[in-house]
Order: C-alpha cells, then structure tokens, then sequence
C-alpha cells in the first residue's frame, strides 16, 4: 500500500495533464483510435512503475492468439495486477473490474479511456449486462482481461477458486480463453516491502472453443486454474491449497 500511495504522490504534478489529455482522447474518441489511447495508457503505467519502483517480467508473448478476441483469465493479487498485464500485452487490450473501485484517481480516466467494463458486484441484473456488452465485443475482436476469482484481499501467491460464470461471456462468444499467471503482483501496490520489486507476467497456451464447447463452467474453470498454479510451480512458487482446497477462503 505504501508503495500505491508513493507512486501516486510522485505523479500527483504530472497528474492533471495526465488527466486532462485522457479525457481530452475520451470526448473525442473518433479523433484517438484504440492504439493511440491504449498507447497513452501504457505511458500511464510506465510512469507508475518507475515512481513505485516495479519492474514486470513476460514469458508467453508468442502463446497470444494472433487474431480476433480472447479473454485472459490471471490470478488475482492486487491494484498492480491489471496493469502488470496490460504492460506486457502490446496489443489494446481492456479489463472488467469492480465499480465501486473504478471512480479513483486517475482509475476513473483509465477505465474509461480503454473502454472497460464496471461490475457491480452485488447487482445481478447489471452483471447480466455487462456480461452480454463484453460477449458482443468480443465477437467484434476486443481483448478482455477478466479477474474470475473476484477479490484479493490477501491472496499473495495463493490462487482462490474460480467462478465459474465468469467464463459464460467467453463461451457465448465462441473465443480463445487465455490463462495468466501472476506471481508476486501483490507485492507491488498490496505490501509494505521496501525497495524494488520484481512481478512475473506469464501468458499460457489458449484453450480455444473447440477444446471447451463440451465442457460446463466448472470444469472450464478448474483447468484455467490449475493450469496458473501448475505454472506457478514451474517458477518456483508452491500453492499449499492445490491438494488442500480447505484452506482457500
């Protein structure tokens, strides 16, 4: 968290030009296509990370389908976690996070220069539709990173169940399903270590339509998270809820 508010306090001079020219490119988004916004986006997130002291390192770049939409489905750590992703995807690319948390400094701009989606976490009705808005655009070739474990408070390392609904839009869309995983992301904006800090970004092979069409979400789901703890293992990080789901909260 200290972390957080450093890199916050260090663009704090920087932010309302941020701020004005992102909302200059969301009033005029005819005049600013995708990969000029989600270029500034990244200069966004450059800044952030050289201020909080963050380096990412990526490995699968080459496992990305080539074309159309997908929806990456990483672990989930902390504030870093999407912006870790997005650092590491050279192509525009859009999240879907929690509404109540989408109206902060600088996240306001942020959601709505990409176009994510805000959830209403306990509106079901308003879920429905954002699920049904992130299905047609993925059909249409948007890029989606969906966090399907919900929360993170205290995850760390640890890899939380996933919903299961979270992969209808996804399915409905007939699209590639892409698993990230993340590892140490939580140490960037949701610890107290001092110093620089190091996040790993792995994108794993897609599992495409006709792969899962047979499947139900919950085994969609188990796969997509057993593969990111199996990936973790490979870099040296062990998930003790793997054999042991009691301990997942």
């Amino acid at each position: 968290m200290l972390r957080f508010l450093m890199a916050i306090i260090f663009n704090l001079k920087r932010g309302p030009e941020l701020v004005s020219h992102m909302r200059k490119m969301i009033k005029h988004k005819d005049k600013f296509p995708e990969k000029v916004r989600y270029a500034y986006a990244i200069r966004l997130v450059k800044f952030l990370m050289r201020s909080a002291r963050i380096s990412t390192d990526v490995y699968g770049e080459e496992n990305l389908p080539k074309e159309g939409g997908y929806v990456m489905y990483p672990n989930h750590q902390g504030k870093y976690d999407a912006l870790g992703i997005m650092y590491a995807h050279k192509n525009p690319c859009t999240f879907v996070m929690d509404k109540a948390k989408s109206y902060g400094f600088l996240v306001r701009e942020l959601v709505d220069l990409l176009g994510a989606k805000r959830l209403a976490l306990d509106d079901v009705r308003q879920n429905i539709k954002i699920m049904d808005q992130i299905t047609k655009e993925l059909r249409e070739g948007t890029k989606f990173i969906l966090f399907s474990e919900g929360g993170y408070d205290k995850n760390g390392n640890i890899v939380q169940r996933f919903k299961p609904g979270s992969f209808k839009c996804a399915m409905r869309a007939k699209a590639p399903i892409v698993p990230v995983t993340l590892i140490d992301s939580y140490v960037a904006f949701n610890s107290l270590k001092p110093g620089p800090v190091t996040t790993k970004v792995i994108f794993g092979k897609p599992i495409y339509f006709e792969d899962y069409q047979n499947m139900k979400t919950p085994e969609i789901a188990d796969i997509v998270r057993s593969t990111i703890i199996t990936t973790m293992e490979e870099y040296g990080v062990f998930d003790n809820t793997k054999n042991n789901p009691d301990l997942l909260t």
